[in-house]
């Protein structure tokens, strides 16, 4: 009976904690913060860094049909 005590004991400060924590994370904006100023700048970096076909620099012809898309 001891050692189940014991084991509420824990499993009830363990989730104590964690809904102490993640009350925290809500409070504060935590998770918001995370992504604004850690992964949108390496997005960002990512995403601007890529080559990007100009479409402007294309042939556009007007004596034949051109049906293809994936140019």
């Amino acid at each position: 009976m001891k050692s189940v005590l014991k084991a509420l004991k824990i499993l009830f400060f363990a989730c104590t904690g964690l809904y102490l924590v993640l009350f925290l994370v809500f409070w504060f904006d935590l998770d918001g913060k995370a992504l604004f100023y850690g992964v949108e700048p390496f997005l960002k970096n990512h995403y601007d860094k890529m080559k990007r076909k100009d479409p402007l620099e294309k042939v556009y012809k007007t004596d034949t049909p051109n049906y293809e898309y994936n140019d």
